[in-house]
């Protein structure tokens, strides 16, 4: 795994262009971040466990957050 700074960043491929969210693993967790705001400094990020990104995967594909 990377460090955040060098971590190798995805985005959906449904994003097209636009801004979208991005995710990288790091150590052990899965970073996420504003595509519009990759490499400004301490860029805003999440850092969150792997179980706990599942969770929220699961709620978005389910629509609980809805």
């Amino acid at each position: 795994m990377a460090c955040i700074h060098t971590a190798p960043w995805k985005k959906s491929s449904r994003s097209g262009t636009g801004n979208c969210v991005e995710v990288a693993p790091v150590a052990a967790t899965v970073a996420v971040r504003d595509s519009k705001l990759p490499t400004t400094g301490d860029f805003p990020h999440l850092l969150l466990d792997t179980a706990t990104w599942s969770g929220l995967l699961t709620a978005i594909k389910t629509g609980d957050l809805n």
